[in-house]
């Protein structure tokens, strides 16, 4: 392990990450991943790696445009809920997937 890196584990795997910012920051960053990647697992019922990672980030990138749409009024009601339309669509082709 590098000393200057930060082990952390996201979905049963471990990583050494190197950053410059705090340690404890990259530890929540993983943290706030892994959950999201359980969360996502659990709920498709897919065990598909790569799946469940795709997944997870359109849904963390979802919750960061709609959390700045909070704050900065860029994005219209009209393309949250085209995202939110895409999400879904997604979720359930990837179910659809993962029952054969």
């Amino acid at each position: 392990m590098d000393a200057g890196s930060t082990p952390v584990t996201i979905f049963g795997r471990t990583y050494h990450l190197r950053g410059h910012g705090d340690p404890e920051y990259l530890s929540l960053l993983a943290t706030r991943v892994d959950e999201k990647m359980r969360e996502v697992a659990r709920t498709t019922g897919t065990a598909d790696t790569l799946k469940v990672a795709i997944l997870a980030a359109l849904n963390l990138a979802d919750d960061g445009i709609q959390g700045r749409e909070v704050k900065v009024g860029r994005i219209s009601a009209e393309e949250l809920a085209r995202i939110g339309e895409m999400t879904a669509q997604l979720d359930e082709i990837l179910a659809t997937d993962a029952t054969g």
